[in-house]
């Protein structure tokens, strides 16, 4: 008798635990979309404040003096790649397969990287040329807007390399899952954005 009484217990407390589980990533994962929308507001003020300045050039360059969209394309798809690859390391991770995850974190790392890189050349060459943030509010709205986005990608990047770090000690445990999770919405969300840095800033900016 107390040793059925002992494993209704245990059962009682394996169901408490998965129930709690779920309550814990479902709030993580809330919390996380309130962030998400906090950084919503902050882009659309960035890019707001853009299309009042854009045609602000002091005499300057404009947008299509400056920008190379062929360059710009190969960055884009550079990075809409990468949004490829995260998902399908969050769906391996979803299958317990570790190695085939940390590679296609590796890659997806890779890839930002990648994108990173030509965004720190683009920037050295326009200051380079004289064209700095300081030298126009058009430039100073740009360099803002479209360096304000590589932090972020290079944020994601740390984030990145930390969840291999733990996926690689740790495995592929529940928390883990959880924080991939939370991962791949702040790299999609950041593709989505760089989509209207591309059209509103770079298209836009050629006309």
């Amino acid at each position: 008798m107390s040793i059925a009484i002992r494993a209704d217990l245990e059962v009682v407390q394996a169901d408490e635990h998965h129930d709690e589980h779920h309550d814990t990533s479902g709030n993580t994962l809330f919390g996380f979309w309130l962030y998400l929308m906090t950084d919503c507001i902050l882009f659309a003020s960035v890019f707001a404040t853009y299309a009042v300045l854009y045609m602000n050039t002091d005499g300057g360059v404009s947008g299509k003096d400056i920008f190379e969209l062929n360059f710009v394309a190969i960055e884009t798809a550079v990075l809409l790649i990468s949004s490829i690859t995260f998902g399908f390391a969050l769906i391996c991770a979803k299958h317990q397969k570790r190695t085939a995850t940390l590679i296609w974190l590796l890659i997806t790392f890779a890839l930002g990287c990648g994108f990173i890189s030509m965004e720190v050349y683009e920037f050295y060459h326009l200051i380079e040329q004289g064209n700095g943030p300081q030298r126009s509010a058009f430039l100073t709205a740009f360099f803002t807007l479209v360096g304000m986005h590589g932090l972020h990608v290079t944020a994601g990047l740390i984030w990145m390399a930390i969840m291999m770090l733990e996926v690689t000690k740790s495995g592929l445990n529940n928390r883990s899952i959880t924080r991939l999770g939370c991962l791949s919405l702040f790299w999609h969300f950041l593709d989505v954005v760089w989509i209207c840095v591309f059209t509103l800033v770079y298209l836009l900016g050629m006309l």
